[in-house]
């Protein structure tokens, strides 16, 4: 749950800022250390999520930030929001799990969107989620995403995505309107 009181402060991310942002996003996704939150991943692939190549491509790609969230001057999440014409791409999107279910992720998520909306004037938001991550599905439909039948392929053997602990791994796309 989370106790901290200060505001939420969002800022674009830095190269400064690589290495605390792959911790976090481990953090949130592998390991034992996942398992505070309820957004692991640790039963379904382990290995890296990301590493700081991959987060650097983020931070300096065109039409892309990686949105840093900073609380009591820690980073405590992160997004990435991706310009890709009438859309915007949300991904890499990690809350420290300590803070998890408190809340946090909804404000996170519906700042993104403002942000996408009013930046790159997009009218959807486009993801992809892991299609048997039920429960993470689950809480984006509540938060007006739906699932489109839409998949593609995981990765099987590309190990800067993980390694897979079952076979029946996809990417499934959900999309949002932004009013």
């Amino acid at each position: 749950m989370d106790t901290a009181t200060g505001p939420l402060i969002y800022r674009d991310a830095t190269e400064a800022d690589v290495d605390a942002l792959v911790a976090l996003i481990e953090s949130a996704y592998r390991g034992d250390s996942s398992r505070a939150g309820w957004t692991t991943e640790a039963d379904i692939l382990e290995g890296q999520r990301t590493d700081p190549r991959g987060v650097l491509e983020v931070v300096e790609a065109p039409d892309s930030r990686l949105l840093t969230v900073e609380r009591d001057g820690g980073i405590v999440a992160c997004c990435q929001l991706e310009h890709r014409g009438t859309h915007a791409y949300f991904g890499m999107f990690a809350v420290s799990p300590a803070l998890q279910g408190g809340g946090l992720g909804k404000a996170i998520i519906a700042e993104a969107e403002r942000q996408a909306r009013e930046t790159w004037g997009v009218t959807e938001m486009h993801m992809t989620v892991i299609s048997v991550r039920e429960d993470l599905i689950a809480w984006y439909e509540r938060r007006g995403y739906r699932r489109t039948g839409e998949t593609t392929p995981f990765p099987y053997g590309d190990e800067r995505f993980g390694i897979p602990q079952r076979d029946d791994l996809r990417f499934e796309l959900l999309v949002k309107p932004l009013a």
